[in-house]
């Protein structure tokens, strides 16, 4: 609450970089302003306020705290599917997906623009054994079974970086069964579409005290704390 409009702002940019990288802040503040399109002395103040600094950058417990417990659930996931504890279908239930092939894609409009994030690191987010990430069947497939919520109309690093690492750890999932292909993967997405469009409240059908409405978008549900909660089904009890 202590901080300003261009603090606040700062901070938020932060956070989503250090979600999308899942790594620490950079220690050049420079850099890091530049690529949030913000003032360098805003960002070096916020990082001095909200972060702590280590020798190789600057950290938050609490996204560790977040991106740590995602991924202890992704394997824990994993390894109840190698004892043969995981459904067949990776959401069987209200809080879990349940997959099924689609082949209705509409064209979308992705557009150029630069984007305010740096995207996650570079390297193994597409394994050579898991399908290459299929980023506009994806997005035809969110604007297919949500059509409510806002439309993808720009497709930049960062959320290229987003799908690329959730696309990956359901295909990792999927793998541990079977020999698999885009189109399971796909079919996985469509079910977990399907999923969120039951929630009053992630489609903006339930209004908060001041009368206001939530409604998610690509962006945020990708992101690694909002996907867990979305596949825990802890936004479908708001109805």
């Amino acid at each position: 609450m202590h901080l300003s409009n261009e603090e606040d702002l700062a901070y938020r940019r932060l956070l989503d970089m250090y979600y999308d990288t899942e790594n620490k802040i950079p220690l050049d503040t420079q850099w890091v302003a530049k690529r949030l399109r913000l003032a360098t002395d805003v960002v070096d103040e916020v990082l001095k306020d909200m972060f702590v600094k280590h020798e190789d950058g600057w950290y938050h417990a609490r996204c560790d705290d977040v991106i740590q417990q995602y991924h202890a659930m992704a394997e824990k996931n994993r390894a109840n599917g190698r004892l043969g504890g995981r459904k067949k279908n990776p959401l069987g239930s209200e809080s879990q997906p349940i997959a099924k092939a689609t082949n209705n894609h509409k064209p979308i409009t992705i557009n150029q623009e630069p984007d305010i994030c740096i995207s996650p690191p570079s390297g193994e987010l597409d394994d050579e054994k898991l399908p290459k990430c299929n980023h506009k069947a994806v997005v035809d497939l969110y604007h297919k079974h949500l059509p409510t919520l806002r439309r993808v109309e720009v497709w930049n690093d960062t959320r290229k970086g987003y799908l690329k690492q959730r696309w990956r750890e359901v295909a990792k999932e999927l793998s541990d069964k079977q020999e698999i292909k885009a189109e399971d993967v796909l079919a996985w997405f469509t079910e977990f579409f399907e999923h969120i469009a039951t929630s009053r409240f992630l489609t903006g059908r339930v209004n908060d005290k001041s009368g206001r409405a939530f409604a998610a978008d690509l962006e945020w549900i990708l992101k690694p704390s909002n996907f867990a909660k979305i596949v825990e089904g802890k936004y479908h009890g708001a109805n």
